[in-house]
């Protein structure tokens, strides 16, 4: 049916984008969007059988944008290439990564060859586009993510994360923050972001760490696991991220709570699902996704029906939108070339919203190549897109021989050396970058600006400069409290410069503005001492005994941090909260974030006062012991990685990033695989599975995993033809022996077999057609 429909892809498109409006230019260093409409010759010539590369203008020319908006072209090739990820100095440069190895062709040839680059890329006549560039860093495999901070540069080039010391846009003395900052998992799977957050801590996509510079040290702590490629925060410094297949994903509480108890799956009230609806609307037909032979992946016009490669969401936080878009959260879709836009609303704890429109998006474009991987704020308020500009976007790993030769149809592998970086704006709102001055005084002004990007950079300047003359100025904004966005960002700063006294942080747990009150106890655990708990302790109590709805998770999650030094208060304020609140899920998981270790015996004194099972705190303890009971090994890890040395390896490659590394999953990507009777059972199904993948829902251990559980998804691993039938037998061999598993192993002429038996297979199984095996 979908083959049928090629031919008539063209005038479907045509016909959506006759009244469209788009943004045009003529001129290739300054283009930007100009009144006007995608003709019907422009669309007709979207083709399904070529995809030629544009000059950025035409690019530009092909994109439909939100009315009232303009695009503006900032830097294209030869300028800058293959760029993925960006930041910006206080001088407004660019510092951008550019993966130059990244899938050089369907097999990924040459990908472990150092190509990749750090480079600074200036606009040195201010007029809106960059004319300079300086390679800072050269000569690095596949770099993902860079962070400024004080005189240096953290650059993550798996599997490490280096610091190097910025000596006149040059690199100087490098320093290892972290050998294991990206062990396994495959390019699409691995560690990035490297976000500083109002904390002043920097988090990560695809990470369950945090990192911080304390003097000449590094510090690295747990934190929750998040996302998969970008992270944002809001102005209240709460994470936003996503999976490939999920809009909006994030916390409703700070991020330096809660993960301290490794016994629980997930915490309440972190990873939730912001943005429910996945629904995406291209302008062009997208065949070219690595799932399109299946059902329900395009639709009748070849055009992609949900996300599938949903990345760096981004809280719109600039001061150029307007007020309609002050709870904004954008999202890029490479796969099918288009940024959607998403309103958040929230209530309580809890934070939801939904898609800006019906039936189109914020940006969308009929180039194909149009590849937009990491959306940020800029200094001037706008909002920046960072263009991969090419034709293969899908890794190797995963890529299926559909999307091959699909690949092959539109000769999509070349050329490689492009890229653009564009400024979105509204049309006629001329803004000019911020230069923020290296002034204490000044830069505490700046605490207060209406854009995001210069609050965030006017605090981290001053921890960084370790402006300390400008602490009474910083205390007289948190004890006036005249601007709520400057006082919070005062308070962190304050936190970072180690300047915080017990009394302003009291003063401020007393304020009735809720965000303050939040930020008062978002800080508490890294200014908490022996003798400071004291002065902490009888105000977080008479938050509980005046019934604060809003602290109360906070208050649970901070327990973890009191009991250091006082355990019978600690213990006094979770008894409380349970009481309390015993049906509320935020607080009970709270309450069991300070649990570890002792699960079963706070389950007997929660049972004493509160007997009732079906309580949410009592089904939130028990969901919570099950864990514990399967996460117990009976097997000897370290054995199995000495018998089955690739598969381990293949393991951690490719598997654990989604089933967990104990083996019992990872909350919104997969079920487990430890005591699941598809990993022990019918040796064809397992590999069939693994060859090829699955498509939910499926039924592990008597549960229904289905989206948005888990991802709706599981791709096959048998389309790369680098991987030997020996490398598959140990993969199947290791999850069949490890953690509580004993199955009999998997030898490399039974994967051989299925895979002649299914040569010809090009998509994945479903459970109905595993169980007529």
């Amino acid at each position: 049916m979908k083959k049928c429909l090629y031919q008539l892809c063209i005038l479907v498109t045509a016909g959506a984008l006759c009244c469209c409006q788009h943004s045009g230019s003529k001129d290739a260093q300054r283009a930007s969007g100009t009144p006007g409409e995608v003709t019907q010759a422009e669309a007709a010539r979207v083709s399904l059988e070529s995809s030629p590369v544009v000059a950025p203008e035409k690019s530009i020319d092909l994109m439909q944008v939100a009315e009232g908006f303009e695009v503006k072209l900032v830097a294209a090739e030869p300028l800058v290439s293959t760029p993925v990820a960006l930041t910006f100095d206080h001088n407004g440069r660019m510092w951008v990564v550019e993966m130059e190895g990244y899938m050089p062709d369907t097999v990924g040839t040459g990908e472990e060859v150092p190509t990749g680059k750090v480079v600074i890329l200036e606009d040195s006549n201010q007029d809106g586009v960059a004319d300079k560039r300086k390679v800072f860093l050269d000569s690095l495999v596949l770099p993902r993510a860079i962070c400024l901070i004080e005189q240096g540069i953290l650059v993550a080039e798996p599997p490490s994360l280096w610091y190097y010391e910025i000596m006149n846009d040059k690199p100087g003395k490098k320093t290892l923050v972290d050998a294991a900052y990206a062990e396994g998992g495959n390019v699409e799977h691995q560690p990035n972001g490297l976000l500083r957050a109002m904390d002043n801590w920097i988090y990560n996509a695809k990470s369950d760490k945090r990192y911080r510079k304390v003097g000449d040290k590094w510090v690295i702590e747990k934190t929750h696991f998040r996302g998969q490629w970008g992270i944002a925060q809001d102005n209240y410094g709460r994470l936003y991220y996503n999976n490939n297949s999920e809009n909006v994903l994030g916390d409703y509480f700070a991020p330096g709570l809660g993960a301290t108890n490794k016994n629980q799956r997930g915490v309440a009230g972190y990873n939730e699902k912001v943005i429910a609806d996945k629904r995406v609307y291209p302008i062009r037909p997208t065949p070219g996704v690595n799932r399109g032979y299946m059902e329900d992946i395009l639709d009748d016009s070849l055009r992609l029906i949900n996300f599938t490669a949903a990345s760096s969401p981004l809280v719109y936080r600039g001061d150029l939108f307007g007020k309609a878009y002050a709870s904004n959260v954008f999202v890029a879709e490479p796969a099918a070339n288009l940024i959607k836009r998403n309103i958040l609303d929230e209530k309580g704890y809890v934070i939801n919203g939904k898609q800006a429109y019906e039936g189109k998006e914020f940006l969308a474009s009929i180039d194909e190549r149009f590849r937009p991987v990491s959306l940020y704020n800029a200094p001037d308020g706008s909002l920046y897109v960072v263009d991969m500009y090419r034709g293969i976007i899908q890794h190797k790993t995963y890529l299926t021989t559909y999307l091959k030769k699909e690949i092959g149809r539109r000769d999509l592998t070349q050329p490689l050396s492009y890229g653009r970086i564009y400024r979105i704006a509204p049309k006629k709102k001329e803004a000019e970058p911020v230069k923020l001055s290296e002034k204490p005084a000044e830069l505490v002004k700046h605490l207060a600006h209406t854009n995001g990007w210069v609050r965030d950079k006017a605090q981290q300047m001053l921890v960084d400069g370790h402006y300390t003359q400008a602490i009474p100025a910083l205390r007289e904004v948190i004890a006036k409290q005249g601007n709520s966005l400057q006082a919070m960002h005062a308070l962190w700063t304050l936190e970072g410069l180690g300047a915080l006294q017990p009394e302003e942080v009291v003063a401020l747990l007393k304020q009735p503005n809720w965000p303050i009150r939040m930020q008062a106890l978002s800080v508490l655990p890294s200014v908490l001492t022996k003798s400071s708990a004291p002065y902490y302790v009888p105000v977080l109590e008479q938050m509980v005994a005046g019934n604060d709805t809003l602290a109360a998770p906070y208050v649970a999650f901070l327990a973890n941090h009191i009991q250091r030094f006082n355990q019978v208060a600690a213990r006094g304020l979770l008894q409380q909260l349970v009481k309390k609140y015993p049906e509320n899920v935020y607080v009970a998981d709270a309450v069991i974030s300070n649990q570890q270790g002792r699960e079963k015996a706070f389950q007997t004194e929660v049972l004493a006062f509160a007997p009732d099972t079906a309580l949410a705190v009592n089904k939130r303890l028990q969901r919570v012991l099950a864990n514990i009971d399967r996460s117990r090994e009976k097997n000897d890890a370290q054995a199995l990685v000495k018998e089955f040395p690739k598969g381990a390896a293949l393991f951690a490659a490719s598997c654990q990033t989604c089933h967990g590394a104990d083996g019992n999953g990872v909350k919104s990507l997969a079920p487990p695989l430890n005591q699941s009777e598809w990993v022990t059972g019918k040796r064809e199904q397992l590999i069939s599975i693994v060859l090829f993948g699955l498509t939910g829902p499926v039924r592990v251990n008597g549960h229904l995993y289905r989206a948005p559980e888990i991802n709706g998804d599981m791709p096959g691993i048998g389309y790369d033809k680098d991987l030997s039938n020996e490398d598959v037998a140990q993969l199947l061999s290791f999850i069949r022996k490890s953690w509580r598993n004993d199955a009999d192993k998997i030898i490399p002429e039974e994967v051989g077999e299925v895979r002649q038996k299914l040569k010809d297979r090009q998509k994945a199984f479903t459970v109905e057609e595993l169980e007529k095996m």
